[in-house]
């Protein structure tokens, strides 16, 4: 009779422990935005102690690609088992995700040329925060990271030399840096047919809007206060512009971790990064 109820305790004691090591994630959020005109879905990662503790977290603003919305990381990019199973091997601190959706009306994380799609205003003057309230997120510099991929990857570039001030690492992955130059913007603005013809918008819009242009023209310490991890595989169709933002890094003596790894623009090479951003953005939350 001992052994059964000592097996019996046991039993209920191990699935505690599996339940209480699991974070959740809710994908279908929605807020609304008076500066988009419309309700905007977000999706979010709760760290497996969130509902026990009262302890604010560090966040992670993760984003998605082209083709993708909010749901993106979590049905392809596996983010609940990873993120899981990273902080229970210690490797990264538990953390709050947030995956905004940047596919529905227009595509993309950027304000319009035309002014007429303000999305980068949406996410630092709404979104951002409207989850640090809704969520225990911890506000400083020190405790916010943002990554992506493609698209998002090059959100991810943007909004941290947009903003050094507010993130403390940045991990783009396989990332579409803007256009080459202001020749390839105006064939994209052609291919959308724009209406902008005033090229002095366009050289400026373009400066704004690629990599390269912002390490040439923002101050060095700004983008030196940033952690910056860059992966691309060495089959990904965006290879060029990784390259070329790690040679400017290089010439202006910018510190980054800049990874080239076998594969190419796929999910399989995504998920293999998220386990290596996780660790790097961890460092900067625990105080490297």
């Amino acid at each position: 009779m001992k052994n059964i109820i000592l097996i019996t305790i046991l039993s209920v004691c191990t699935f505690v422990n599996s339940t209480a090591q699991t974070g959740k994630v809710f994908d279908n959020l929605t807020m609304k935005s008076t500066i988009l005109k419309s309700e905007r879905k977000f999706a979010v990662y709760l760290p497996p102690d969130y509902e026990t503790s009262q302890r604010n977290y560090p966040v992670l603003y993760l984003l998605h690609g082209m083709g993708d919305d909010q749901t993106g990381w979590i049905q392809f990019g596996e983010v609940l088992s990873i993120v899981d199973n990273e902080i229970k091997k210690g490797t990264a601190t538990p953390m709050i995700i947030i995956m905004p959706d940047a596919n529905t009306n227009k595509i993309g994380y950027f304000n319009t040329i035309e002014a007429d799609w303000n999305y980068e205003n949406f996410f630092f003057e709404e979104l951002m925060p409207y989850v640090e309230k809704t969520y225990r997120i911890k506000s400083e510099k020190r405790f916010r990271a943002i990554a992506g991929l493609s698209m998002g990857g090059g959100g991810s570039f943007m909004y941290a030399m947009h903003h050094p001030e507010l993130f403390s690492s940045a991990c783009p992955l396989s990332a579409y840096i803007g256009p080459l130059s202001v020749e390839d913007f105006k064939i994209q603005l052609q291919r959308m047919n724009s209406k902008i013809t005033d090229e002095t918008k366009i050289q400026s819009y373009f400066e704004n809007h690629n990599a390269i242009s912002l390490i040439e023209k923002t101050d060095v310490a700004k983008l030196k206060s940033v952690r910056w991890f860059i992966d691309c595989g060495d089959d990904d169709f965006l290879y060029e512009g990784n390259s070329l933002v790690h040679i400017a890094m290089r010439k202006k003596e910018i510190p980054h971790e800049y990874r080239v790894r076998n594969g190419g623009h796929s999910w399989t090479y995504w998920r293999e990064s998220l386990p290596e951003v996780l660790k790097f953005v961890s460092d900067a939350f625990h105080q490297y």
